[in-house]
């Protein structure tokens, strides 16, 4: 019975020297010994190393995050730093709506916007790596007919009854919907008329599209004989425990999710009857999007080659800004020569004296997001906020949390809160 003297004696001092005397009543003994021992620890470093290898407190980061939230008017924002491929710093600021306080947790979901694509990158690249599909065959070449033929489906993005007079768009691969080059709009709604129609050989030039990614969606629902969701869930979401994640709303997020807010802070009405949509319908928290972005500096899921072949540049980007009318004419732009500004497979990709970095955002009423890892300087940083000045404080903290001067702000249309006319 000497470790139950021993148990008293620490009881003993804990009682008389420590102001939790009144926990001891109601904690079973090794319950007890275990919170003991536990308490002084930390779940994150109380430090971050940045991309040059300064580093900051977590303390100054805090306030950092608090500033430019009050600068830049931001109603909400969760933030998670990454270092030697691991969380070291995770955080929430703000409200889940600004008119009632609440305040955000790491565990509130958020609607993910063009977060999905990266996502849904992983998942067709896992299909590759199966065999299931290939990146370069055409992609109407895996359906049993035309795919006008197929008629207008169950919702708006389902509908491919107007390529029924477009022949380019047989000549649309798994690679060319991943790197934005099909040929498509954005969304068919940028159309005057609002019908889909490939505007240029695909393959030959960048033009950011949502459209190309729905698309090898379909391609994929039809070939595997699953839905999105249930490929997601198999693939991605609980072989890495992401609990809160998917693309359709599901009743379980209800208890605790977070508002969008315009510039002025009024409170947006949130989107839940939304069909599943691989560019754009991603509902996630900033815990499951974190255990993402971890998976993928850890190189889970994908082997090491299919990382190195997701991340490999495509093709270079030479448009002044990313999304502008009929911007694939726009080609002869230098000003992120520098960086070698590329598209890969469902990210971004430039070049830095620390390695390549790949960048994903997410844009949507009331919601801006941001991440970008360094796979070799095992470092990253993800963003999410629930407000239209989000990306107006983007610059400054990438420049502060990580060190990242590298990101495209310009391209990406972040103009800071303090530049703003």
């Amino acid at each position: 019975m000497k470790w139950l003297d021993k148990m008293n004696h620490v009881s003993f001092l804990l009682n008389n020297f420590y102001p939790i005397h009144f926990l001891i009543m109601f904690l079973n003994l090794r319950y007890y010994f275990l919170f003991v021992f536990l308490l002084p620890f930390s779940g994150f470093a109380q430090t971050i190393t940045r991309l040059d290898n300064s580093k900051i407190g977590a303390a100054q980061l805090d306030e950092k995050v608090k500033q430019l939230l009050k600068d830049g008017n931001v109603h909400g924002l969760a933030i998670t730093v990454f270092n030697k491929n691991n969380i070291v710093y995770k955080k929430t600021f703000g409200y889940k709506r600004f008119d009632t306080k609440e305040p955000l947790q790491t565990n509130t979901n958020f609607y993910g916007a063009s977060l999905s694509k990266a996502v849904f990158a992983v998942l067709v690249m896992k299909l590759v790596e199966e065999a299931a599909i290939e990146l370069d065959k055409p992609l109407q070449d895996y359906l049993a007919k035309p795919i006008y033929e197929y008629g207008k489906g169950t919702s708006w993005n389902q509908d491919y009854t107007d390529l029924k007079e477009d022949s380019l768009y047989k000549k649309i691969t798994a690679r060319m919907c991943l790197d934005h080059t099909t040929g498509f709009s954005n969304w068919r709604w940028d159309e005057p008329d609002q019908k889909l129609r490939v505007r240029f050989q695909p393959g030959s030039v960048y033009s950011y599209s949502g459209e190309g990614l729905c698309y090898l969606q379909f391609v994929i629902e039809k070939l595997t004989g699953k839905p999105l969701e249930q490929l997601m869930e198999e693939k991605i979401f609980h072989p890495l425990q992401m609990n809160t994640s998917a693309y359709t709303w599901q009743s379980r997020f209800e208890k605790n999710y977070c508002f969008g807010h315009d510039t002025n802070g009024k409170v947006l009405e949130k989107d839940k009857d939304n069909a599943p949509r691989s560019a754009s319908t991603l509902e996630t928290t900033p815990d499951d999007y974190s255990l993402f972005l971890k998976a993928v500096l850890q190189k889970k899921i994908l082997k090491p080659a299919f990382y190195k072949i997701m991340f490999a540049p495509q093709l270079r980007l030479r448009s002044k800004v990313q999304m502008q009318p009929r911007v694939w004419l726009d080609t002869t732009n230098t000003d992120n020569d520098n960086i070698k500004l590329s598209y890969g497979l469902g990210w971004g990709i430039l070049q830095t004296p620390y390695g390549f970095g790949a960048f994903k955002e997410g844009h949507g009423d009331g919601f801006q997001h941001y991440s970008i890892i360094f796979p070799a300087k095992q470092t990253g940083i993800l963003i999410m906020t629930n407000s239209d000045n989000g990306e107006s404080i983007f610059k400054e903290l990438l420049e502060f949390a990580i060190g990242d001067k590298f990101t495209p702000w310009r391209w990406q249309q972040y103009i800071p809160y303090d530049q703003k006319k």
